[in-house]
């Protein structure tokens, strides 16, 4: 049986960002994820987790200057020492909430930037936060993102991010599968998790090609659902979809798996 995880970023958005978690839990989600938690301390994000019986599952390295546009600077050449207290910073919040993994996202590269400088800053960044990581038994996800959403994004394919976890070789590397990410960028969704399945430690849906609940559009999730279950995925299904109005009106899809 598949096991989802709210996204707290994306989704009961109708709420403010603290009544987000009960509302989760009322709906009948265990675990949640989301972007950041760095607008709050970690005390008062773990307060709620606890309060609303909830594990926290996955959330994101700093990503810079999100509200000027940047996506992340693990793969963006001089941004190293922010980078690095970044991983300090997301260490502390993981432990105080309990979050087994954190997702390092890569950051934009001008089309005419120095791609090998871009790909060096990258694996040097993954190496540091995975050894970081690693002294506290968490890992360490990359997730390629569509270049439709986010034009410039440095990391946009499964096999891409296969490919630089591999060179990497740190144990604690995993990739998560955004399958909403994969069929824009690259279809053929199930031959790519089987191929990938050891190494995927995470995945997320939402409905293609509009990004709302993953219950209609062009991917057959109830098939993805049963393709997890048959290949023993133990992670986390993350709902990183923008509902098309209330949260709650929206959560048919989801009954039949609570």
């Amino acid at each position: 049986m598949p096991q989802f995880a709210a996204n707290l970023s994306m989704m009961f958005n109708e709420h403010e960002f603290p009544a987000r978690f009960p509302a989760a839990a009322k709906a009948g989600f265990k675990a949640v994820e989301f972007l950041f938690p760095y607008d709050y301390s970690p005390a008062e994000v773990a307060q709620w987790l606890e309060e609303s019986h909830l594990q926290n599952i996955l959330f994101n390295l700093p990503p810079g200057d999100w509200a000027a546009g940047e996506r992340g600077i693990a793969a963006l050449p001089g941004r190293e020492k922010e980078f690095r207290k970044g991983v300090d910073k997301a260490i502390e919040y993981a432990l105080a909430l309990g979050t087994p993994q954190l997702h390092m996202m890569a950051g934009i590269v001008p089309a005419d930037g120095d791609k090998a400088a871009h790909r060096k800053t990258y694996l040097a960044s993954m190496k540091y936060a995975a050894q970081a990581l690693a002294k506290h038994q968490l890992n360490l996800l990359l997730e390629p993102i569509n270049t439709r959403d986010m034009p410039g994004y440095f990391l946009s394919t499964q096999a891409q991010a296969h490919e630089l976890r591999e060179e990497c070789g740190e144990p604690n590397v995993k990739v998560q599968m955004d399958f909403y990410h994969a069929q824009i960028m690259e279809g053929d969704l199930v031959e790519t998790f089987k191929k990938h399945f050891k190494d995927i430690a995470h995945t997320q849906i939402a409905s293609v090609p509009k990004r709302n609940e993953p219950d209609d559009g062009e991917i057959n999730y109830e098939y993805i659902y049963k393709l997890l279950d048959e290949m023993g995925y133990q992670g986390w299904i993350g709902c990183e979809y923008r509902p098309k109005g209330k949260t709650e009106d929206g959560l048919g899809w989801l009954k039949p798996y609570l």
